[in-house]
């Protein structure tokens, strides 16, 4: 007898983390087989012995008794209606597929008692129920168990197993779409038996007896398509792979996508993709590759999850938590929010409005793409670059300097696995503290089990616990705005991205628990106005955490924090001239941090409204005031957004001198930048505004263009030229001979 009975070809088969079918694949040879399951139902069990051999397991694998029966019978009805065969016997036919004669009989006796001494009576169960002929192109009791009843075998009914255990006596004969009537007795028949036999009581018999036969054959679950596509590329065709999906939550997934997708798709954008990943298991728990769409239209089939797509802000919390853990800002430090321009790149914020200044924690919650511009160009992009990597970001296979700044607002691409991975080391590192184990740092699977991994966190988990702070201050979508005030919400750290073209929106959030990461546009690339991160992806992801289980949030890492002062109005480490400061836990850090560079001495007269100098007044007379000083380009955006802000007082008439804190700053143009001319309503070349601040109003501006004096302006700071196409230069100064210069180009 030859090692492997059955080379038959399998159809892939992928069953979710109780073993429920989820997808399968057609065997190449157009059959329904599902790869051998060494499992047998009871239920089976008892009915196939009742009816194929009752003597199964006490004969060697031929039954003397049963070919006396069978000669009996087939001598009584003057032709062959029984063979006498055993299941061993069955099995070794079923193998060899060899013509019913009687030396092939012969031979299958002689193999049966073989396979006898290679298996026990419960594997050559297993072996029948996996390749027993179900009627059709559906063989064994898996694939028949879901075709006929879309259900495990383990899940049948009395009625439900025996029919599936009657088929294979001659399903070319006595099918669920020929001779019904005659199935029927034989399944009741079946039954009796094990009444009978006393496996079922009465009870059972009678309401069994009244099930109906199913329909046609229904076609097998499909939920889980790309995974399988998946599986397939990872050299798993043919086989059954036991994956970690919930399939309760995928369905839910499914259809809440579909819901999303039937929304989106009046607007024309058509694909979408989401997963649910579990943080303390490290398993993926549903995965949805793609939207229900005509696969070749609207590329249905492509793989979102596994596809790299641009980044847009999704990354802004690593560079937040990076310089949180080396100590480079506090938590609410402010930064810079102002136009500007950093070797020819100007980004601009969503909104084209700036505040002068913004709590950096702010800054994460809004999406300010300047203030993180400027924080990514102190940080330093080949630093973010080479940090990216570690944590698990797999399409950065450029250098840092292809990316330049725009690394941090989507300059780069990304695959949803990857920043699932990314964000869940994250909020596994702040689970498992203060232990760490090899368990940390691993990425999220389907099927299998963890590799091991570095036991060293990869973020502080101080950073990452103030990171998922601002991130749960972001406004929530829609109906999502007022969380807060339901006690039954619960705390989510999320974040969404959306891509330069509105090609990409992006959303991921997470609890101490649950991770979900959504994406949506069109897989071909084509930008519609919709995908926009917080309209298009955050109403799905939220949608989607309302169908999981209600979570707790992350422990606070006390012993990897430490007590600042703080200074209230900057969010820097409190300087000794800072005039209002509070107690605050920060990030434990070996790094010092910089004290707070906005707060001043100045030197004022007697009544504190002028600043003097020792040059023209008396020192002994000087009132000494700590100051908050920003500089003016900030100043002149900080004062829109806070009226009650009090500039820095000018100097005493009479105190003439060049401020070493220039209070003037040009606002358009911005030094190295490339400007358009605009055109009038006719069509004409038109003029050109350009705009500067000073701090004190009262003064005059002296404006200078290519070296040639332009006029003077006071309280509103702008002037109207004409420019021609080519380089430029501007160059304003105040009465006291503070000045600022710019260079620019002006592109037809």
């Amino acid at each position: 007898m030859p090692e492997e009975l059955f080379n038959t070809p399998t159809s892939t088969v992928l069953v979710d983390k109780k073993g429920d079918l989820l997808n399968a694949q057609i065997a190449k040879d157009g059959q329904w087989r599902f790869p051998h399951n060494d499992s047998v139902p009871q239920k089976f069990k008892e009915a196939i012995v009742q009816f194929e051999d009752k003597t199964f397991y006490s004969h060697i694998g031929i039954s003397a008794r049963g070919i006396v029966r069978a000669i009996k019978q087939n001598i009584s009805e003057g032709k062959v209606v029984s063979g006498g065969s055993t299941i061993s016997m069955q099995v070794i036919r079923m193998a060899r597929n060899k013509n019913r004669t009687m030396y092939q009989k012969i031979v299958e006796m002689i193999w049966a008692t073989r396979l006898e001494a290679r298996f026990s009576k419960d594997e050559i169960l297993a072996i029948y129920a996996s390749n027993a002929p179900m009627g059709g192109n559906v063989v064994g009791l898996d694939a028949a168990s879901w075709r006929y009843f879309q259900r495990n075998p383990n899940n049948l009914s009395w009625a439900e197993t025996c029919m599936l255990a009657v088929l294979p006596n001659s399903p070319s004969l006595i099918h669920l779409g020929k001779n019904r009537k005659k199935l029927v007795d034989k399944r009741n028949r079946l039954l009796d038996k094990l009444f009978v036999a006393g496996k079922i009581d009465k009870e059972t018999l009678d309401i069994s007896k009244e099930e109906e036969l199913p329909g046609k054959p229904k076609p097998l679950p499909q939920i889980t398509p790309h995974l399988l596509s998946r599986v397939i590329r990872k050299g798993k065709k043919g086989e059954k792979v036991i994956t970690t999906i919930d399939k309760i939550i995928q369905n839910h997934v499914v259809q809440t996508l579909d819901i999303h997708h039937n929304r989106l798709k009046q607007n024309q954008i058509f694909n979408g993709a989401v997963i649910v990943c579990d943080i303390k298991s490290g398993t993926i728990l549903a995965y949805v590759g793609n939207t229900n769409v005509k696969k070749k239209e609207h590329s249905g089939s492509v793989d979102i999850i596994q596809a790299p797509r641009s980044s847009g802000s999704i990354l802004k919390p690593f560079l937040y938590s990076f310089l949180l853990e080396d100590g480079e800002i506090m938590p609410n430090q402010v930064i810079p929010d102002i136009p500007t321009s950093m070797a020819g790149y100007s980004p601009e914020n969503y909104n084209q409005k700036y505040a002068g200044i913004v709590p950096a924690s702010e800054a994460l919650s809004k999406s300010l793409n300047v203030p993180f511009v400027r924080m990514l160009r102190d940080y330093g992009n080949q630093k973010f670059h080479s940090k990216l990597q570690k944590i698990g970001m797999t399409t950065l296979n450029k250098p840092a300097s292809h990316y330049g700044l725009s690394l941090i607002l989507g300059g780069c691409e990304v695959k949803l696995i990857d920043l699932m991975n990314m964000y869940g080391k994250m909020g596994r590192t702040l689970n498992q503290f203060p232990n760490y184990d090899s368990s940390l740092n691993y990425n999220f699977i389907y099927s299998g089990n963890h590799t091991k991994q570095a036991k060293t966190p990869l973020i502080n988990p101080a950073s990452i616990w103030f990171t998922f702070q601002a991130m749960q201050k972001l406004v929530r979508p829609n109906k999502e705005k007022n969380w807060e005030t339901f006690s039954s919400s619960q705390k989510i750290a999320w974040k969404t991205g959306t891509s330069y073209g509105f090609r990409d929106a992006w959303a991921v959030g997470l609890n101490s628990q649950y991770i979900v990461g959504v994406w949506i546009g069109n897989a071909d690339g084509e930008g519609r106005p919709g995908v926009i991160g917080v309209e298009a992806a955050a109403p799905l992801l939220f949608d989607v955490f309302d169908i999981l289980p209600k979570s707790d949030w992350f422990s606070k890492p006390l012993n990897k924090m430490e007590m600042q002062k703080i200074c209230v109005k900057s969010g820097y480490k409190a300087s000794d001239i800072c005039a209002e400061t509070r107690e605050e836990l920060v990030p434990e850090t070996e790094n010092s941090a910089l004290p707070c560079p906005y707060h001043v001495n100045i030197f004022l007269d007697k009544s504190e409204k002028f600043r003097v100098t020792s040059e023209c007044y008396s020192i002994s007379e000087m009132v000494t005031k700590p100051w908050f000083y920003l500089p003016p380009k900030i100043d002149f955006y900080y004062k829109k957004r806070t009226p009650n802000h009090l500039p820095i007082p000018p100097y005493k008439k009479g105190c003439t001198v060049v401020d070493a804190n220039s209070p003037l700053s040009i606002i358009y143009p911005k030094n190295e930048s490339k400007i358009k001319l605009p055109k009038t309503v006719e069509g004409t070349k038109g003029k050109v505004v350009l705009e500067a601040t000073l701090r004190f109003n009262s003064q005059n501006l002296y404006w200078h263009l290519d070296e040639d004096f332009i006029g003077t302006t006071s309280q509103i700071h702008q002037k109207e030229v004409n420019l021609s196409i080519g380089k430029h230069t501007l160059l304003i100064m105040d009465e006291i001979g503070n000045s600022k210069k710019v260079v620019f180009l002006v592109v037809k």
